[in-house]
């Protein structure tokens, strides 16, 4: 079951039909014109059963009961409030400032409905994987803090992952890619995708390469540019693919790289297997290493720390980006209260508009 029928939803979802592993295909969104066009054209385009499915996920008893109704083996959660992606070409004050401050300001966005999605599961007493693509980096921790971790989120490492593999190819087309490892921060994903590889060797993500973990972050950085925006998703749908293929029942494991496995913050190397998503990390690398590395470039999406509570704190750049327009959207989130999280959904929409 897919949940968000937005440009990611419907990228993986055609991505899975065509992929001959999946039998059937449970498409959900808010919109029944659009759920039922895609529905139509991923059925036309894969082969497998596509079922439509209207449900409005920010309420929680309703996915509650889709769940029931439908029994999925794999729930992708792709479904936000505003795509991360709508401030993308904007030069207005405002978007401008928020965009400088950091993804982390836009949280109140990206949570409520993954939150919802989450409470259904355990409601529904749901006991498969989910996973989940709405900013995992930072939501996953977030919802490990109130004992709502998704199995796994997707995208971002496993994106530059695929960077790091075309470059490989383009420099050596006859020979087959070494195990590739990727330890990094959403932010970081940003750069790789630009080919901008960061002046400071302390801001670039780590990249290892085969067995023994040889490092070689400057892969993730070789492959020419691709500017921010939609396009991107081209890249995050073919990287998400791997690992949701692996979750589903009797499937093969896979080593890959992931955001957020069982809500770590930032993102891993991984072993899928059997539906759980296990840390793969190179020889001489400890989780707590890997972790305290994560957590020290969530600064680059304007994340200061993230206390037991799940309550959000952010840095002083962030802080200082939005003073000009709204120091209120800076201040402490605590996640894990819907009307607070809906207040300043609401504050960052009135801001933006």
């Amino acid at each position: 079951m897919i949940i968000g029928m937005g440009d990611m939803g419907e990228r993986v979802a055609a991505g899975l039909a065509v992929g001959g592993k999946v039998r059937r295909l449970v498409l959900a969104g808010r919109s029944s014109r659009s759920v039922a066009d895609i529905a139509a054209t991923t059925a036309s385009v894969g082969d497998c059963l596509v079922e439509p499915a209207l449900v409005d996920a920010t309420r929680q008893d309703d996915v509650a009961e889709l769940f029931h109704r439908t029994r999925p083996d794999l729930v992708v959660q792709c479904a936000s409030l505003r795509s991360p992606w709508e401030l993308a070409g904007r030069e207005d004050p405002a978007a401008k400032s928020l965009s400088a401050a950091g993804l982390g300001l836009r949280l109140p966005y990206q949570l409520p409905v993954l939150l919802s999605v989450m409470r259904a599961a355990r409601d529904a007493g749901y006991p498969g994987p989910v996973a989940n693509l709405s900013f995992p980096d930072a939501t996953g921790p977030v919802l490990r803090c109130l004992g709502l971790a998704p199995t796994t989120g997707l995208g971002n490492a496993g994106m530059i992952l695929l960077r790091v593999r075309a470059a490989l190819r383009a420099a050596r087309p006859d020979e087959g890619p070494p195990l590739i490892r990727v330890l990094a921060q959403h932010w970081q994903d940003g750069p790789a995708m630009r080919g901008a590889e960061p002046a400071d060797p302390a801001a670039r993500c780590r990249v290892y390469l085969g067995e023994d973990g040889r490092r070689a972050d400057e892969l993730a950085y070789r492959m020419p540019g691709i500017e921010p925006g939609l396009r991107h998703n081209a890249v995050t749908a073919a990287a998400s693919l791997p690992v949701l293929e692996a979750l589903l029942p009797g499937a093969p494991p896979v080593r890959w790289s992931t955001p957020a496995p069982g809500g770590l913050p930032g993102g891993y190397p991984v072993r899928v297997d059997s539906g759980a998503v296990t840390l793969d990390l190179p020889p001489g690398v400890t989780e707590e290493e890997a972790v305290a590395f994560n957590e020290r470039h969530a600064a680059g999406d304007g994340i200061e720390r993230i206390d037991p509570d799940g309550t959000v704190y952010f840095t002083a750049a962030a802080h200082e980006a939005v003073a000009g327009i709204a120091p209120y959207l800076a201040t402490p989130l605590p996640a894990g209260n819907d009307a607070y999280l809906a207040e300043r959904a609401a504050a960052l929409d009135a801001v933006l508009q």
